[in-house]
């Protein structure tokens, strides 16, 4: 209860305030004593208190044995406990442009030989002495593993702080030098780290005004980036080529997991150039399709399908050229090629009834919780057999051909009825291949939310050795607990090909528990035949550990869709 001046203040200052006032004190208040359950006053507005600050937090190792990956790990696990969810990567696979962005960065790292940086951390350890950087909002500490054996046993350590000194960042803990019996140093050093984090997160009241209503959009929403990596995530021998893509743009991407990126490929450039040189036609002529009005080669190049022609653009090119054409599928490279047209001024018709390049959609793989105002994409170069000759699919040979540096124009497909459920709902991914897109991007978004539902995922490829995408992350996942469960079927690396519907069979049991006592599942990759395997099987799967017959397990699998337990991805 109020007594004295602060009650004679209250009243004076109820006194002096408006009825909406008020009514903005008074949920002010009971946000305050909700303790962060948000509450909506008269006026529309939100009250909230907010347990902890989301902070960028790096935890970078670099390694030769694997010592230092070994310990992040375990000290990342130590962190999630507490709620505090740093990013993980070893210093081999950091964008060192990403430095001067950091917030609070912290380096495990061994020292090898005579004093020199492990293999892993070379490239970042030459970049740090090669470069004058300025990294004032930098707030870090090292860890520096070793052997008292040699004279310059942490050396790489205490070059990475001298050099971080140097740049003005700001050192919050001290470097720590550890010998071969690192473990006890190395949490004592984290529990300081650890203790610093929570100091300086505060509980914030925040009140937000009302939302605005919601506005028609006017149209896609076009962002530009730039590709800052284009790697092959196959290994030497594989049959495949499967490109991790990251686009870097300079505005907040507006996305969440589970969306996709639609971008529209360009034809190359040489088959753009044989067509205007056997048609004559002027590169340089503007001519009006129906979409856009541009030069000949521009219009080839980056507006109009000319790849695969449907049967119905080659009968319309028979009718102009007036030829007879077999009712076929075929590159107009072929058409110009086999069946001529007269002159330039005919060619320009056709142009005017080729028909637009259609936009290729593809399943984000990064979080926007975890990777800022980046983009990524797991794209597999498509091949199909046409006229037997091997094909390749224009936009994913597009992108995979795609140079660090180029500029890219993308908007963002949005997928509402495939989306994380709430942060402590279990969830079960089922993704081979390029599947495993939309569920990188699920578990990265976890991570970095801290989210307390359990996580299960079935990959399946190829070999284990060659086609095992993104392994390094996954193991990460398992050792940090962001992934309970991880299971693998690799079909080629045994006589009898192994599938994930194989896994998911060998596992039936815990899978129906799963899905009896609410978990969410998902399922991403090829319509045909592996959805509808994995259908039939997780049909199997209910009906017999559920005591079910099989029209009680699809009614059981419709019910889960119906409650968008059940989602996929296919295509």
């Amino acid at each position: 209860m109020l007594t004295g001046h602060k009650l004679k203040t209250l009243q004076e200052l109820i006194a002096s305030s408006s009825k909406e006032e008020l009514a903005w004190i008074n949920g002010y208040l009971t946000g305050l004593v909700s303790n962060g359950q948000l509450i909506e006053d008269a006026n529309g507005y939100s009250v909230n208190t907010v347990p902890k600050i989301t902070k960028k937090i790096s935890l970078v190792y670099g390694t030769e044995t694997g010592n230092a990956k070994k310990l992040t790990t375990s000290l990342a696990a130590v962190a999630k406990k507490k709620g505090i969810n740093p990013k993980i990567i070893s210093l081999d696979q950091y964008k060192l442009n990403d430095l001067e962005k950091e917030e609070y960065f912290f380096v495990v790292i061994s020292t090898q030989g005579e004093g020199e940086p492990p293999n892993g951390a070379k490239k970042f350890y030459d970049y740090i002495h090669e470069r004058e950087l300025k990294l004032p909002n930098l707030k870090y500490s090292v860890l520096a593993l070793g052997d008292t054996s040699y004279p310059l046993y942490c050396k790489t350590g205490e070059d990475v702080d001298a050099k971080f000194q140097e740049f003005g960042a700001q050192r919050v803990v001290e470097m720590q030098r550890c010998d071969v019996d690192y473990e006890q140093d190395a949490h004592t050093w984290f529990g300081k780290v650890l203790s610093l984090i929570e100091e300086s997160t505060t509980v914030v009241p925040q009140v937000q005004p009302p939302p605005e209503p919601t506005k028609k959009a006017t149209g896609k929403k076009y962002y530009q980036g730039i590709v800052s990596t284009n790697i092959n995530l196959n290994d030497r021998g594989s049959e495949k080529q499967t490109f991790h893509i990251e686009i870097t743009a300079e505005e907040k991407i507006d996305y969440l997991p589970g969306d996709a990126l639609a971008i529209i490929p360009e034809n190359k450039k040489w088959i753009v150039e044989t067509i205007i040189k056997l048609t004559g036609i002027d590169r340089d002529l503007i001519l009006q399709t129906s979409k856009k009005s541009a030069r000949v080669e521009e219009l080839l190049t980056r507006h109009l399908n000319i790849c695969y022609l449907l049967s119905s653009a080659v009968k319309k090119y028979a009718t102009i050229t007036e030829q007879e054409i077999p009712d076929t599928r075929m590159d107009l490279v072929d058409l110009v090629r086999i069946y001529p047209v007269k002159n330039a001024t005919q060619f320009a018709e056709i142009i005017k009834i080729l028909p637009a390049i259609a936009p290729r959609l593809y399943s984000i793989s990064s979080a926007p919780a975890a990777h800022d105002n980046e983009i990524h994409l797991t794209v597999g170069r498509h091949s199909f057999q046409a006229k037997n000759e091997e094909r390749f699919g224009l936009c994913s040979e597009f992108l995979g051909e795609l140079p660090v540096g180029t500029s890219v124009s993308f908007y963002i497909h949005k997928n509402r009825s495939f989306k994380l459920p709430a942060d402590d709902k279990d969830i079960i991914m089922i993704g081979p291949g390029t599947g495993i897109a939309p569920f990188r991007a699920f578990l990265a978004q976890r991570d970095a939310t801290g989210a307390p539902g359990k996580n299960w995922f079935f990959f399946g490829e190829q070999h284990f050795i060659s086609d095992f995408l993104y392994q390094v992350e996954l193991q990460n996942f398992v050792q940090t607990g962001v992934l309970n469960r991880l299971d693998l079927a690799f079909s080629r690396d045994q006589e009898q090909k192994l599938y994930v519907q194989h896994r998911m069979m060998q596992n039936a049991t815990e899978l129906y528990n799963w899905l009896d006592n609410g978990a969410h599942l998902y399922i991403s990759g090829t319509k045909d035949p592996m959805s509808k395997d994995v259908e039939n099987t997780l049909l199997q799967i209910i009906s017999e550990k559920g005591n079910k017959t099989a029209e009680e397990a699809r009614l059981f699998l419709e019910k889960m869709s119906d409650e968008n337990r059940y989602e996929k991805d296919v295509y």
